[in-house]
C-alpha cells in the first residue's frame, strides 16, 4: 500500500555561469537555501487560539466552501517538538527554540488535514508571509510509521531535497507505473505534482553529496514495480525513519557545531583568517559602518567559491559569487552594501597552494 508521500512545488533554478563543476555549482545553489550556521530557528505551532487561523477550501460537487483549520493538538504539537529534538540531537550549528507568537518565527508548522505534507526549503521560509504556514503536515503523525515524516519535512526546513530525486541515485522508474500509483489514494496527486517529487531528477548541484543514499529520511518509502533499475530496488525503496549517518554528514557539514563567539565579523579593511580545510567551509559577517560599493573576497593562496547574500525585511536575496575555477587568482565579488544592514559571506575552501595565510577581506 502506498503511504501518503511529502508534495514541494516546483521553484525555478537559478541561473549561473556555464562550465562549473558538480561540486561548485553545489557551493552556489545550496548557498542561496541554507541558513547561516549559528541561527536560532524559531518554530511557531498552530494550537488554534486564533480561530481565524485556516484554510478555506471547496467542498466537492457542493460548490460550498469550508473552513479547515491549521490547528494541531497536543500529541501532534509534541511529536514536532521531539523530532526537533532529534534532529538538535545531530550536534547541529543552529538551534530551534519555540515560540508563542507567529510573528517571531521563522518556521510556522500547521497540521491542515487533507492539505497535504510540505515544507518551505531551509531560507525559502523567508519569502513565505507572516500569517502563512511555511511548513504543513497534513494526516496524523503520531501513528505508527509517521515519525519520519515530521522528521522529512524538518529535513526541507533546514534545506535538504529529495534524496530519491539525486542524480546520483541511478533509479531508471517505469514512469507510467508511478504516475498511476501516486494518482490514487491516498495522495491524489496530479502528473505534475508526481514528477516534480519523484522523476525528476535534480541537478548535480542541487543534490546532498556526490552518492546516493537510499537510507536517507529524505528518500520517499515506495512498495515494488515502480523501480525498473537497478535490480536490487525493484521490490520498493524502505529508507530509515530518521536521519542517516549521510544526512548527518550533510547537516554536520553545513552546519558544524557552532564556536562561542559566532561568525567573525568584517569591517572595511579588516580581514579574518578562514581557518578551514580542503572541503570545508564557514559563514562570515559584514557590517559596513557606510553606504557604498565594497570588494568582498578571499585573499591568499585557496581555491574557493564564495557566495554573499543579506537578509532583509524578512526576505533572503543573494547579491553575488564567484568560483575562481580552482586557479590561483583571489576570489572576490563587487557589492553595494547599506549601513545598519547585515550581510553573510558564505566560503568553501577545496585546497590551498601555498603555506601562506588566507583571510576573507572587505574593502
Amino acid at each position: 500500500m502506498t503511504r501518503r508521500l511529502c508534495s514541494l512545488p516546483r521553484q525555478p533554478a537559478p541561473c549561473f555561469a556555464p562550465g562549473l563543476t558538480a561540486e561548485r555549482l553545489g557551493a552556489l545553489l545550496a548557498g542561496r537555501r541554507m541558513w547561516v550556521n549559528g541561527t536560532v530557528l524559531h518554530y511557531y505551532l498552530y494550537d488554534g487560539t486564533d480561530g481565524s487561523d485556516g484554510s478555506v477550501i471547496p467542498v466537492p460537487g457542493t460548490g460550498e466552501l469550508r473552513r479547515v483549520p491549521w490547528a494541531g493538538g497536543e500529541e501532534q504539537r509534541e511529536t514536532v517538538r521531539d523530532a526537533f529534538r532529534e534532529w538538535q540531537g545531530l550536534g547541529i550549528g543552529v538551534t530551534f527554540a519555540e515560540v508563542g507568537d507567529r510573528r517571531e518565527a521563522e518556521l510556522r508548522i500547521g497540521f491542515q488535514a487533507g492539505g497535504g505534507s510540505w515544507s518551505a526549503v531551509g531560507r525559502e521560509a523567508l519569502s513565505v508571509g507572516r500569517s502563512e504556514r511555511t511548513m504543513n503536515l497534513g494526516w496524523d503523525v503520531t501513528g505508527a510509521g509517521e515519525r519520519g515524516t515530521v522528521l522529512h519535512e524538518i529535513g526541507h526546513a533546514l534545506g535538504m531535497l529529495h534524496e530519491h530525486q539525486s542524480p546520483y541515485a541511478g533509479l531508471h522508474w517505469d514512469d507510467e507505473a508511478v504516475y498511476a500509483e501516486l494518482a490514487g489514494p491516498p495522495n491524489f496527486w496530479n502528473r505534475e505534482t508526481t514528477y516534480t517529487n519523484v522523476l525528476r531528477e535534480l541537478a548535480a548541484g542541487e543534490a546532498s553529496g556526490s552518492v546516493w543514499d537510499p537510507q536517507s529520511v529524505m528518500t520517499f518509502p515506495f512498495g515494488p514495480g515502480l523501480v525498473l533499475e537497478p535490480e536490487q530496488y525493484r521490490g520498493g525503496l524502505s529508507p530509515s525513519e530518521g536521519p542517516s549517518p549521510a544526512d548527518k554528514e550533510f547537516v554536520l557539514r553545513w552546519y558544524p557545531p557552532a564556536g562561542p563567539a559566532g561568525p567573525p565579523a568584517l569591517v572595511p579593511f579588516r580581514s579574518a583568517p578562514l581557518g578551514l580545510g580542503p572541503g570545508e567551509q564557514a559563514d562570515f559577517t559584514v557590517e559596513p559602518p557606510e553606504t557604498r560599493d565594497y570588494t568582498v573576497g578571499i585573499f591568499g593562496d585557496a581555491d574557493t567559491v564564495l557566495v554573499v547574500f543579506e537578509e532583509r525585511d524578512g526576505v533572503p536575496r543573494f547579491l553575488g559569487g564567484h568560483d575562481d575555477g580552482g586557479t590561483p587568482d583571489n576570489a572576490a565579488v563587487s557589492v553595494r552594501l547599506v549601513k545598519g544592514r547585515r550581510y553573510v559571506v558564505r566560503v568553501r575552501l577545496y585546497s590551498t597552494w601555498g603555506s601562506g595565510e588566507t583571510a576573507v577581506m572587505c574593502w
